[in-house]
């Protein structure tokens, strides 16, 4: 069966059958080698395909995907090896201990035979520098480092040495980087435990272990009473009935709501791996309910005293103590003598000699306290 019998008026299957014969339906049949009918009909069993085209077709359909499988693998490598000179290999995580040295590898050299460019850089926490730039260490590190191209050494290297170290390289397969995480170990210091001083029944309150100076960073465990309390309270019958969530990574217990069981001495420990763990000293957390007659008592002797005040200045206002008065004890009253033309006057209105002032009169000055000033 050919490719263009699928486009003809008619369409053909071959069967297995025993001897020569004629197909049913009035179909034609013509015996075609040994145990084998060819039958044709009308094209409406296009709809269904025969066993023997299924099989070509499962056939191509292997052989299709046995030839694009390489295709898949090799475009699955291209990417990643795409990638792989993007971001640069995977990261080495070496750690060395305070005061050691740490040789730092630079794998990205491999195959680059002599690289024209070879750079070594440094990212710490808040810095980010060069430790090999043109072809020689930078200031900071020319007493303390080692240059060697298929590696960088550091001596005595400190915490502040621990963070991101990358190697460029350009050579005869261009650009090629690799990435180092050195971590100092330190062991932790004695860390601290932050309760709160008062924290009211139903409230939330946060614990804290504060401890900065352990390298790698350590993980945190607290002790209520002594007692180390569990990630999870309700895998210990001692606190189950408390109802907190500890983080061992931060280090923060946190209880929500806290209730009178809470109450206890707390106290936490700290530990990376690097010498010994370290405790805190203990720490009282003492839960309170909340005094409700207290609140309403001091609300009420606030009012009395507000109602106290307001009553003083409305009495103090009507007796008029904060109205304006005239102060006259610094005013003076002064006498003077009648003048002559006032006597002429008096004369010719025929006022009698009697009632005629002829001596003068002294002038008065009244001052303070009524003394008469002559």
């Amino acid at each position: 069966v050919g490719p263009n019998a699928f486009l003809s008026p008619t369409s053909c299957v071959a069967t297995p059958v025993q001897g020569r014969g004629k197909g049913s339906n009035g179909r034609l049949g013509e015996p075609i080698g040994s145990g084998r009918l060819l039958t044709c009909g009308p094209r409406s069993g296009l709809a269904q395909l025969s066993q023997g085209a299924q099989r070509e077709s499962e056939m191509a359909e292997a052989a299709a995907g046995s030839f694009l499988q390489p295709l898949c693998w090799l475009w699955v490598l291209l990417c990643a090896g795409s990638w792989s000179l993007i971001s640069g290999q995977a990261t080495d995580v070496i750690q060395v201990p305070e005061n050691g040295s740490a040789n730092l590898p630079c794998k990205a050299i491999a195959g680059q035979g002599t690289p024209s460019r070879q750079e070594w850089r440094f990212q710490g926490s808040g810095t980010t520098e060069f430790v090999y730039f043109q072809n020689e260490l930078t200031d900071n590190y020319k007493n303390r480092a080692v240059f060697h191209v298929n590696e960088l050494v550091l001596n005595s290297v400190t915490r502040k040495d621990s963070g991101q170290y990358t190697c460029q390289v350009v050579g005869t397969k261009g650009l090629a980087e690799n990435v180092v995480d050195l971590i100092v170990q330190v062991p932790p210091s004695k860390p601290k435990a932050q309760v709160p001083s008062s924290v009211t029944i139903g409230n939330k309150a946060v614990l804290m272990c504060v401890e900065t100076d352990g390298s790698p960073r350590p993980t945190f465990r607290w002790y209520k009473n002594d007692i180390v309390m569990p990630v999870d309270p309700l895998t210990n019958t001692l606190f189950k009935n408390s109802s907190y969530k500890l983080d061992s990574k931060t280090g923060v217990l946190m209880f929500e709501p806290a209730t009178s069981f809470d109450a206890g001495d707390y106290a936490c420990e700290a530990d990376n791996g690097v010498g010994p763990s370290q405790k805190s000293e203990a720490v009282h957390l003492e839960p309170t309910e909340v005094n409700v007659g207290g609140i309403v008592a001091a609300v009420v002797l606030l009012l009395i005293v507000f109602g106290l005040a307001g009553f003083g200045i409305w009495f103090a206002y009507s007796r008029g103590f904060f109205s304006k008065r005239r102060d006259t004890g610094n005013k003076k009253v002064i006498y003077s003598q009648p003048s002559a033309r006032s006597d002429v006057s008096k004369e010719k209105a025929g006022i009698p000699e009697l009632f005629h002032r002829k001596a003068s009169f002294p002038s008065f000055d009244v001052g303070h306290g009524g003394d008469v000033m002559g």
